[in-house]
């Protein structure tokens, strides 16, 4: 058991002072399927609706989906079950970024696969300059 940083640090996820008087005057809008919880409420100085999300867990941005990441950008007006078309069924969900994790793409080439890369074939020739 350890020591809970979440009052205190906002990469841990959203601190007290977010859900007590960040939130406070805020509309709850939406989820997505990974349990971020999207806001809005008042105004930014350009007159656009301020947006934010709550990340279940902790904050990366990685792990906001296309259709809410296009939301939080303004660049569609309404939440994204209303507004966007129902996913195609060859269309995978979004996954958050797995670089520096175990389950990272590593190609077949790569150090941690066993480092075996296809022979030179003989057809490059280096580039040197001419005198």
């Amino acid at each position: 058991m350890g020591i809970n940083l979440n009052p205190l640090t906002w990469w841990n996820g959203a601190t007290w002072g977010t859900w007590f008087y960040g939130l406070r005057d805020k509309v709850r809008v939406g989820a997505d399927s990974l349990g971020n919880v999207y806001y809005e409420g008042g105004r930014d100085t350009a007159g656009n609706p301020r947006r934010w999300v709550i990340y279940n867990g902790s904050n990366d941005a990685s792990r906001v989906p296309p259709e809410w990441f296009g939301w939080l950008h303004h660049q569609i007006a309404d939440v994204p079950e209303r507004a966007l078309p129902m996913p195609r069924p060859w269309q995978k969900s979004a996954m958050a970024n797995m670089t520096g994790t175990a389950d990272a793409y590593r190609p077949s080439g790569a150090l941690e696969m066993g480092g075996r890369r296809a022979a030179a074939t003989g057809d490059y020739e280096a580039w040197t300059p001419e005198g």
